[in-house]
């Protein structure tokens, strides 16, 4: 007990003060094949009085919010033990007992200390055991304790004494038997215990099957177990599968599989790449290049050609041409997604370029052309197509270069994230599987952008080629069409046979200088190659360096979060981005003996 009073603060400190009182429980668990399921609670009476240097105020505010928090529990029998040689009006434990129990069906009352009453004050106990005063509806009983001499003497029988007293002693003897002594108190509180299960044994049959449910949602809320490396590695296999599910589905399109794909709309990743895909194709198509061709639709045969000045370009005043690398006010915007700051010095950053120029280039050829003639006659230098290409396509870096920054984005930071969030609902795993991704992820980024630079390098500063037959046609299309524009003004109007030239207007001499004729033949040259190339650098951007690289090839980013990645963990990185914090094991650990409890108590019940 001296151990029990210093664990509960109930021995004297350094200045000989000590508490009387404690919150604290000493439980006394008594177990055996023979023990019945009872909980016997001792305590401490009520008082309104204190004691100096033993009680205090607090002391009798703590007793009473004990004793009230016991009693109004509704499993609990009430026994209100009253010295039998006290006034019971003036006893407040029975008024309390009333409040909490109105119907009196768990309150039995105790009278004790018989054996002590004057003489003559024995009738008030008789009439209150008789049920004529303060009625109660389970009753008054009366013990006879042993009192202080009699527990200190060894050879003392206790409940023989109590027996001899209720026996021959006057007006004791009078009483019924059932109503005095240990021996027929144990039967009448197995009794009033008995009745009282009966009647609450249906609620905690059901407060228990409640209690356990909520339990078991507790436990399924701290997510699944994962304390051991064997544990973690079987979570995150779970989760990498699924990621792993979910990304194939949104890559084929296949929104309909997963409601993710409602409620997460980034996750529709294979159509975001394809409109951006798109917006790509047409950005290059329509201002990727740096001089508007002499024809204004460049996507078909129907072109209004306009010609060179059949004057000759000898009357231009070519010094007066001063061509401004970053042309005129930027409207293209190579970017479309905004930035991360994660990526921010890997990709490339947003950007204006200007509009192709208008009307000018055949200005800006003449100056390639006379800047780099030599002796040839009626032929061209044959680096004037590689210079001019590399001019007239420089946009395509910016664009190229953008289009796949917007790619990584929508990868890296927003659909692996927003993906990862799905089916990882624990921030704290989210971030460990991202920081252990972070570098393969930059690896097969810098993989994609390099890729792109290796395709510009090809277009841009290679020699131009091409196997592709609709260079020539393209070619022959472009000539066709200068001869036609050339010939309208000479259509007979009258003619019944339709559109008619005559033969002398078609052989009609018009001399023009060699350097006409070759900055002529460079500017539909450049633009039969320029189709060709573009459309060849679309596609092979988009199908290498996008898709390849970063969507469906064989080591994508999307890849690299599998099974396989985590089996290749170290029991170290495991319980890094898997291991539950302290907390949640602490609480685990709480919440499975509460379990293991409430199933045994419904076992029990059953």
């Amino acid at each position: 007990m001296t151990q029990v009073n210093t664990v509960m603060g109930l021995m004297p400190d350094e200045s000989g003060s000590k508490s009387t009182f404690s919150n604290d429980i000493l439980r006394l668990e008594i177990a055996g094949p023979k023990e019945d399921h009872l909980s016997v609670i001792d305590i401490p009476g009520i008082f309104k009085r204190t004691t100096p240097g033993v009680t205090t105020k607090s002391d009798m505010e703590m007793v009473e919010r004990m004793v009230h928090g016991y009693m109004k529990n509704p499993r609990s029998v009430i026994l209100t033990v009253v010295p039998a040689n006290v006034d019971i009006a003036t006893q407040e434990i029975l008024e309390k007992a009333e409040e909490v129990d109105p119907d009196g069906i768990r309150t039995l009352g105790v009278l004790t200390k018989p054996d002590i009453i004057d003489k003559g004050a024995e009738k008030n106990v008789i009439d209150l055991v008789e049920g004529r005063k303060h009625q109660l509806k389970l009753g008054w009983h009366v013990l006879r304790n042993a009192g202080q001499a009699e527990l200190d003497n060894p050879v003392t029988d206790r409940d023989a004494t109590e027996r001899s007293f209720f026996a021959g002693q006057s007006p004791w003897n009078s009483l019924d038997k059932e109503k005095v002594g240990i021996a027929s108190f144990r039967d009448r509180l197995q009794e009033i215990l008995a009745d009282h299960i009966r009647r609450e044994f249906p609620k905690v049959k059901s407060e228990v099957t409640k209690k356990l449910t909520s339990c078991q949602q507790n436990l399924q809320a701290l997510g699944v177990k994962r304390q051991t490396p064997t544990e973690q590695s079987r979570y995150l296999t779970e989760i990498a599968m699924e990621f792993q599910k979910l990304s194939a589905e949104a890559l084929s399109s296949n929104y309909g599989r997963a409601d993710v794909f409602d409620t997460n709309p980034t996750l529709r990743f294979a159509t975001a790449v394809v409109n951006r895909s798109d917006l790509m194709s047409d950005a290059i198509a329509t201002k990727g290049h740096t001089f508007h061709f002499e024809s204004s639709d460049m996507g078909n045969g129907s072109e209004n050609y306009h010609g060179f000045n059949d004057g000759g370009l000898e009357a231009l005043d070519v010094a007066a041409i001063k061509l401004d690398d970053n042309g005129p006010a930027g409207t293209i915007e190579v970017r479309q997604i905004q930035d991360h700051s994660e990526l921010g010095d890997l990709v490339h950053a947003p950007e204006k370029l200007p509009e192709p120029q208008g009307g000018s280039i055949h200005l800006w050829l003449k100056e390639v052309y006379r800047g780099a003639r030599g002796f040839e006659l009626g032929t061209l230098n044959s680096s004037l197509l590689a210079v001019t290409m590399k001019r007239q396509s420089m946009k395509w870096k910016s664009l190229a270069l953008g289009y796949i920054a917007d790619i990584i984005i929508m990868l890296a930071h927003t659909f692996v994230t927003d993906l990862l969030r799905v089916v990882c609902p624990v921030e704290r795993v989210q971030l460990g599987v991202m920081s252990m991704l972070a570098d393969l992820l930059v690896e097969r980024y810098r993989s994609a952008i390099a890729h792109v630079n290796f395709l510009l390098e090809i277009e841009l500063d290679g020699t131009p080629a091409t196997l592709n037959h609709y260079f020539n046609e393209n070619l022959e299309k472009c000539r066709q069409r200068r001869m036609h524009a050339r010939m309208e003004s000479k259509v007979l109007s009258d003619c019944r046979h339709g559109e008619v030239v005559r033969l002398d207007d078609i052989m009609q001499n018009h001399p023009m200088s060699n350097a006409d004729h070759a900055i002529q033949d460079l500017h539909d040259i450049l633009h039969s190659y320029y189709k060709v190339a573009r459309k060849r650098f679309v596609d092979t951007l988009r199908m290498q360096a996008a898709d390849y690289f970063l969507i469906t090839g064989s080591k994508t980013p999307l890849t690299l979060f599998s099974p396989a990645f985590v089996a290749g963990m170290t029991p170290g990185q495991l319980e890094e981005v898997a291991g539950e914090d302290l907390t949640i094991k602490r609480r685990r650990v709480q919440l499975e003996k509460e379990q293991k409890d409430l199933e045994d108590g419904k076992k029990i019940l059953s």
